[in-house]
């Protein structure tokens, strides 16, 4: 085989977990583990998003070889720099997974590599790009004719969340084993969204736990995320938004080794928390989850497990984890305020549907809930799913309907693949 840098280009801890993981996992399956012949680097790019840690989860993966920080971006798209100056091989791949499709034509050129888009909801530059995989075909449809050759539906990566799921792993065996009812509780991983969705999901919590003290409540832990910054949010002397959702106050508890740590709340609650990554195992184990909207609506669906979809709204201004330019005038110093609750009114007044299933389907098949929610009114929508299983039992069913095939990592793997290949019989795309 010839020997190959692949550069992956991308940004945000969604695209970083949902996209990135499962792609390098194909590439190292179909081009194998000599680093010799095949290289992998990762760039990252800033996103409004980011948490700053998306570096570390990357290197994590035992699949990538270097992978460079967000904030070192500018001088690589400008004048091909990076912070550690990298040498690059002749002959090469960058494929884009996240960030601005004008990235890859720029940084392709400059050294002279095959260019892949990994083209979500639209694709751009065919004149310039040399392969799009498509998450739908329907991508393709305002594309000139003669571009056609360079489309290849691959289908959607957030679907791949429940591709190989195991169950073997000996905390999820034990835990499924001495407790039949768990409600997985996903607030979010960033401050905008765990300011409000911390104290309200521990409220909601405290009410389920009343009626039925059965029920065991866990937390999956983004990997963003260090337990005490999570636990933060549920002290009123450090968020606000305690006192608005009940003034249900948490503290975290850390045991001895080999106990996963909790939120223990005054009144004697504990939410486990689990800081595995992925969280595939544990999250199949429960009966429904509360979460947030965002790439975990994804997951949830492509694993087929029911989830309730909350966006309070008790403070318009505390809702600023939006994308693109809205994102970056919600978190402008002084005004940034101002900008976020005009952007959300008008977002609450046009949001259409929200979780990924939904979108997926065109209609609402899992409930969003947005507004100025009450935890005892969740709690009790809760409950009633819990007392009517076949409730839940008709929520799988239309997730596992509607959801992605899986395999779109493998399939953008092999237009990879394809175009080393090309390299070695001189083709140009």
């Amino acid at each position: 085989m010839t020997k190959v840098d692949i550069l992956i280009l991308s940004n945000g801890p969604g695209e970083v977990t949902t996209w990135v993981r499962p792609v390098v996992k194909a590439l190292r399956q179909q081009l194998g583990n000599d680093r010799s012949q095949v290289r992998i680097s990762v760039v990252l790019s800033p996103c409004p998003n980011a948490t700053g840690k998306e570096p570390k989860i990357v290197a994590s993966y035992s699949e990538v070889d270097r992978v460079q920080a967000a904030e070192y971006f500018l001088p690589f798209l400008l004048w091909g720099r990076t912070l550690e100056n990298w040498n690059w091989r002749n002959q090469g791949v960058v494929l884009f997974l996240g960030g601005d499709q004008f990235f890859p034509v720029i940084i392709g050129k400059r050294l002279g590599y095959k260019t892949i888009v990994y083209a979500e909801w639209e694709a751009r530059w065919h004149n310039l790009i040399d392969r799009f995989g498509m998450m739908k075909s329907e991508v393709a449809a305002k594309v000139n004719p003669k571009y056609a050759h360079k489309f290849t539906l691959v289908g959607d990566l957030m679907a791949e969340a429940g591709n190989g799921l195991i169950t073997d792993d000996l905390s999820v065996k034990f835990l499924a084993n001495q407790v039949s009812e768990i409600i997985g509780l996903l607030p979010g991983s960033k401050a905008t969204k765990l300011a409000q969705g911390l104290p309200l999901a521990l409220a909601i919590a405290e009410h389920i736990h009343v009626k039925r003290p059965q029920t065991k409540f866990i937390i999956t832990v983004a990997p963003t995320l260090d337990l005490p910054t999570l636990a933060s949010f549920a002290n009123p002397q450090k968020n606000p938004f305690v006192k608005t959702f009940g003034s249900v106050t948490a503290e975290l508890v850390i045991p001895d080794q080999g106990t996963c740590p909790y939120l223990q709340t005054a009144n004697g609650l504990c939410v486990e928390l689990h800081t595995q990554n992925p969280a595939y195992d544990i999250l199949s184990q429960c009966s429904i989850c509360l979460t947030t909207v965002g790439a975990n609506t994804a997951e949830l669906g492509s694993l087929a497990i029911p989830m309730i979809v909350l966006l309070p709204t008790q403070q318009l201004d505390a809702m600023r984890a939006w994308d693109g330019l809205p994102g970056l005038l919600a978190n402008l110093p002084l005004v940034g305020s101002g900008f976020a609750k005009v952007i959300n009114w008008f977002f609450l007044r046009h949001k259409g549907l929200l979780a990924w299933p939904n979108i997926w389907a065109q209609e609402e098949i899992v409930p969003e809930v947005t507004g100025k929610l009450q935890p005892e009114n969740i709690g009790e929508m809760v409950l009633d799913f819990l007392s009517h299983p076949e409730k839940l039992d008709a929520m799988r069913t239309k997730l596992r309907e509607i959801r992605g095939e899986t395999g779109a990592a493998e399939k953008l793997a092999q237009l990879v693949k394809e175009e080393i290949k090309s390299y070695e019989l001189g083709v140009r795309s």
